[in-house]
């Protein structure tokens, strides 16, 4: 016998009909929720793109940078042993294998070392740094200006200048070559060149500690400050018609590198004083532009002794 069935109507309808879409909330969304309602207050909403570029660092290890001078930790023998060496330069922690100390003579002064495994250091550095069992954590070096260098430079005053090179290996690189062959300075474009990181000291060697960096906002603005001061502009051009070999490097100099395969901007090379080019093999091409610097420094120096 077939029973019939009663159906509430509007029990049905419920039934039939999906629930409202929930909407999603983040931890951040819940928290601000939070704040507003039981604390009222009200909390600044974050940059997502910034906040996303943090959580990758921090999954990787590397601590962001909060401004273009900081450094954090120098690592590599030659970058920690001049770090020490410098009466400027606030030393926080000094952390070594035994092995590596073992391997200094004489041994540095100026902090007392923290002596861990080689894994233990791995796990304070960058994913990769070439640490050679020696790191060093300490603040930037106070900043110097361009008028400060400008106030009254050497008659025989040499600075580099370099026009976005945002590598940190090639500006390592090309700091150790202005040190080297006794520069004043360098000048970066603050926008377009790589913040002071252990990486860029290892590379530089120890000449992070003797040759002020120096970030400019405009480029163009620092060369006519240069040229106030009695800087004859040289720019490094592949194209340019004068070898370096034919142009004025006696007095106060400052050589103008561009970026590698860009080469100078077209402003920049039109605020030089004059351009001049490597004398390289037409078959081969170019340098890169740390291996240019060196060459264009030793030329510099040589005229200058001769």
């Amino acid at each position: 016998m077939n029973v019939p069935q009663i159906v509430n109507q509007k029990n049905s309808t419920k039934a039939n009909t999906p629930p409202p879409p929930q909407e999603k909330h983040g931890d951040e969304d819940v928290a601000n929720n939070f704040s507003s309602l039981i604390l009222g207050i009200e909390m600044t909403k974050r940059n997502p793109r910034r906040s996303k570029n943090r959580l990758k660092l921090s999954r990787r290890g590397v601590r962001p940078l909060e401004s273009p001078n900081e450094t954090g930790w120098l690592y590599g023998i030659h970058a920690v042993t001049a770090a020490l060496a410098n009466p400027q330069r606030q030393v926080d922690r000094l952390v070594v294998t035994r092995a590596a100390w073992d391997r200094c003579n004489p041994k540095p002064d100026g902090a007392t070392p923290e002596f861990v495994d080689r894994e233990s250091l791995d796990a304070l550095l960058p994913p990769g740094a070439v640490h050679q069992g020696m790191a060093l954590l300490a603040p930037a070096l106070d900043r110097v200006t361009i008028e400060e260098i400008c106030a009254d430079p050497p008659e025989s005053g040499l600075v580099v200048v370099l026009d976005q090179v945002t590598d940190p290996q090639n500006t390592g690189a090309i700091m150790r070559s202005a040190a080297a062959f006794g520069a004043n300075a360098m000048i970066v474009q603050d926008r377009n060149a790589p913040p002071v990181t252990g990486a860029l000291a290892k590379a530089a060697s120890g000449a992070l500690e003797t040759l002020p960096y120096i970030r400019v906002t405009n480029l163009t603005r620092a060369m006519e400050i240069l040229k106030g001061a009695g800087f004859w502009c040289v720019g490094l051009d592949g194209n340019a018609e004068s070898s370096l070999s034919d142009v004025r490097l006696d007095g106060r100099v400052a050589l103008i590198m561009g970026a590698e395969g860009a080469g100078l901007r077209r402003l920049t090379a039109a605020r030089c004083d004059t351009c001049a080019h490597l004398p390289t093999k037409a078959h081969f091409g170019t340098l890169n532009v740390s291996a240019a610097t060196a060459v264009a420094l030793y030329e510099v120096g040589r005229r200058r002794t001769s």
